[in-house]
């Protein structure tokens, strides 16, 4: 029998579509027969969503998760009641937004550090309006690496089963590669297993995408598989994580896509990226790993062009919930 545990969605910038997908998706049954969700927003926002959604929905303000109902038809939600609705313009940048949504995160993360609330499960954020607002931080991961106290968090995509980590993300493709070396791929491999183990995964066969065509062919296409990347695997080998790699990248990822390996370490951010975006782009789902909770997240944007117009779809954020359920029951929430 599945454990329903309790899963934080910070409601994100009130002008994008956060409310309307968050709304749709807990219009779904099957979300609260795996989970408890709790959203963390404004009140007034969430009942404006339902009614642009045509979705039906009570809300139900409660003053601490253990307060929540959790049954199919109602949303439970703690009112941070910070959103001036006179002065409330969808798809626009705010300051009063982009403050309102780092407070929902800041909420939910305390909520997750107290043991209250077991995952978040987090909606788009707009940098221009945290910009706006005079917000310290430029994104998701930023604040929770620094609200979480763990730095250097480790990004996973996963989608249709396939997992995807990140030796290196934003930084140019050059710098990347000067980024590749044995000790960094080494160091990740381990961090990667390690992240597994926490979200319960017992098979943890581990795949390193090549750099160059067929993987360096030997040598003959490029220098770093043979100098770098192979000795880092040996590396993580050796100290008994079960690595594979490098292996051509243009094969990798669908073999992991059927079940060959548990995992694949990208090397830069596109080469991950258009593996699982092109699998399923709306599936695609974030999980940042390394911190104190689990979080899972959508991986888009706050779409203001289509905002509050009843046309987002929802697919992304209800697997991003339905995520967190699956994983929440069995991860273990040491700190690091």
């Amino acid at each position: 029998m599945t454990t329903r545990e309790i899963i934080a969605i910070p409601m994100g910038d009130a002008a994008g579509i956060g409310p309307e997908i968050t709304v749709k998706s807990l219009a779904k049954k099957e979300i609260y027969d795996l989970c408890k969700p709790l959203v963390v927003g404004d009140a007034n926002i969430v009942r404006k969503a339902i009614e642009v959604t045509e979705t039906k929905l009570n809300v139900n303000v409660v003053n601490s998760p253990a307060e929540g109902k959790y049954e199919f038809g109602t949303i439970d939600m703690i009112d941070l009641a910070n959103i001036d609705m006179n002065a409330f313009e969808p798809g626009v940048v705010s300051a009063n937004n982009g403050q309102a949504s780092f407070e929902y995160i800041k909420r939910s993360v305390e909520l997750a550090m107290a043991n209250e609330v077991k995952a978040l499960a987090t909606t788009p954020i707009n940098k221009e309006s945290l910009k706006a607002a005079n917000v310290p931080y430029i994104g998701h991961t930023e604040m929770l690496e620094d609200l979480g106290g763990a730095p250097d968090p480790l990004t996973m995509f996963q989608v249709n089963g396939m997992r995807i980590f990140f030796l290196t993300r934003h930084v140019s493709v050059a710098e990347a590669i000067n980024q590749m070396t044995k000790e960094r791929v080494h160091d990740y491999l381990i961090r990667c297993d390690k992240a597994l183990q926490r979200l319960g995964v017992e098979s943890r066969k581990l795949a390193v995408a090549g750099l160059n065509p067929h993987a360096g062919e030997g040598g003959l296409f490029g220098h770093e598989e043979v100098e770098e990347i192979k000795p880092g695997v040996e590396l993580a080998k050796a100290d008994g994580i079960d690595a594979y790699g490098p292996v051509p990248a243009d094969s990798v990822f669908f073999q992991a896509l059927n079940g060959k390996y548990d995992a694949v370490l990208s090397l830069y951010h596109d080469q991950g990226h258009i593996a699982a975006k092109m699998t399923d782009f709306h599936r695609t789902i974030s999980i940042t790993n390394g911190l104190p909770f689990l979080r899972t997240s959508v991986d888009h944007g706050t779409a203001f062009d289509i905002a509050w117009k009843n046309i987002a779809s929802e697919v992304s954020m209800y697997e991003c919930i339905k995520l967190a359920a699956e994983y929440a029951p069995k991860f273990t929430r040491e700190s690091l």
